[in-house]
């Protein structure tokens, strides 16, 4: 059977493959008729050297689940969190400002940020950089036309380092001479994009989201266990939480304001595509990007699942189960039983909701000479309009809609949370990342995909 587009997803445990057919064609009627065919999983298999094998185990089960006798494809894009995933530093001027900056470029291209700093670096700072060896290194600092020392310092510090990886600069323009020279003295892979913070309270991460995505594909090809890949991968490859951002943006231009919860074993991501509302944007302290992914490391339903326990507190957990550290012992991947399901339940719901709270903003109420003062910190997703649930958790438990819900809040709180009327939508066939990367090449195709996995 010849297959249009095979998406694989290579994770750091399992790859998985989806398949698509009528891919960039139309019916009678002018409209794209895009099929979701099926899909199959394989272990990953990074560390035998090779993750082609892993990706034709995947294919293989693909062929078993379809019933049919050979697979052929015309092209195959993939998403990837295998080989330690993207690993970035991130180095500005003043925290708040142009670090921050570039920390949400860096998160919404789906990095791992393993150092954040600000200011000068210091001797520290450089051993930690050495230590971490991250796979690409993001300096920016000052706005456009204002300070220019910190950055260059930084630049050349890192530059001097000569650890042969990719270095973007998004900082301020006037250096842009200067930072050329030095990596051409030191020899280093230099990227230069527009300012991640050009003004006071304007963000640009966009441009620097598209290069790390680029930097990222010409990286991973050459990760151990990843070299083989273009034997059978012959379009593009993104990382896994990255391309999960490109699905949300595209969704929100058909249906509107929008978060994505992503619960996993490990970690949990929140992405929101929204503006926010009119009223909180006129006394929001600081600028917010309209695309926003915050990523929490201890937030996992399997591998992080002590931690999710530790947040409940254990004796808490008894009186809802008096089973609980029975269920903790043996704690699977997958829950198989209706109780384990049911536990499961309760941490996905704990994950999602400490998300939430991590990643959404809040009123603050000020007092001074003149009375109190209302101002707004952080995401505001009072506007969103649709809550969606992807990933194995938030697709394939019972109450998964129940917990999406649980979200909600009645707009009389401090926190800027989405309201009671915001729909609630499921990724039914937990294709969102492959119709990430999809939407690369046919955006029209990978929509249509996206809705009818939700149901809409």
């Amino acid at each position: 059977m010849r297959i249009n587009v095979l998406v694989a997803e290579i994770g750091s445990t399992t790859t998985v493959v989806n398949a698509f057919n009528d891919i960039g064609k139309d019916n009678e009627n002018g409209y794209p008729c895009p099929k979701f065919l099926g899909q199959g999983q394989a272990p990953t298999t990074v560390l035998d050297g090779d993750v082609t094998k892993g990706l034709k185990g995947a294919v293989e089960n693909l062929r078993q689940n379809l019933k049919i006798d050979k697979i052929e494809y015309d092209e195959m894009l993939a998403t990837s969190s295998a080989a330690g995933g993207l690993r970035m530093t991130v180095h500005g001027l003043v925290y708040d400002m142009t670090v921050r900056a570039a920390k949400e470029a860096a998160l919404g291209a789906g990095a791992i940020i393993k150092l954040v700093t600000s200011g000068k670096l210091r001797r520290t700072d450089i051993k930690r950089i050495e230590d971490i060896k991250p796979n690409i290194i993001l300096v920016a600092g000052g706005v456009d036309y204002g300070e220019r020392d910190t950055a260059l310092h930084n630049f050349e510090l890192i530059a001097s380092m000569k650890l042969d990886i990719p270095v973007i600069y998004a900082g301020n323009i006037e250096n842009h001479d200067e930072v050329r020279e030095l990596a051409e003295e030191f020899g280093i892979r230099l990227y230069i994009v527009d300012n991640v913070y050009p003004k006071v309270d304007m963000l640009n991460v966009e441009p620097t989201r598209r290069v790390i995505q680029e930097v990222f594909e010409e990286h991973i090809i050459h990760a151990p266990g990843m070299t083989t890949v273009r034997d059978m991968v012959n379009g593009p490859i993104i990382p896994t939480p990255g391309a999960v951002m490109e699905a949300a943006k595209l969704l929100k231009t058909d249906l509107g304001d929008l978060v994505v919860f992503d619960v996993g074993g490990a970690t949990t991501d929140v992405h929101s595509v929204t503006e926010g509302s009119e009223e909180i944007s006129q006394i929001l302290i600081s600028p917010e990007p309209v695309a926003k992914r915050t990523v929490e490391g201890d937030l996992g339903v399997y591998v992080n699942l002590a931690h999710v326990v530790e947040k409940i507190g254990l004796e808490n957990l008894k009186n809802e189960f008096p089973d609980a550290e029975e269920l903790i012992k043996n704690a699977k991947p997958i829950p198989e039983t209706d109780r384990e399901k049911e536990f499961i339940e309760r941490l996905t719901k704990e994950a999602v909701l400490t998300s939430l709270e991590r990643h959404a903003g809040r009123l603050r109420h000020l007092y001074g000479p003149t009375g109190k003062k209302t101002v707004a910190e952080g995401k505001d997703l009072s506007n969103v309009k649709y809550i969606i649930g992807t990933g194995g958790a938030l697709t394939r438990l019972p109450k998964r809609e129940d917990i999406l819900a649980s979200v909600r809040s009645d707009g009389k709180t401090l926190e800027l949370y989405p309201k009671r009327d915001a729909r609630i939508l499921v990724d039914n066939y937990y294709i969102m990342a492959s119709l990430g990367v999809l939407s690369k090449r046919y955006p029209e195709a990978a929509l249509k995909l996206m809705k009818e996995s939700m149901g809409i």
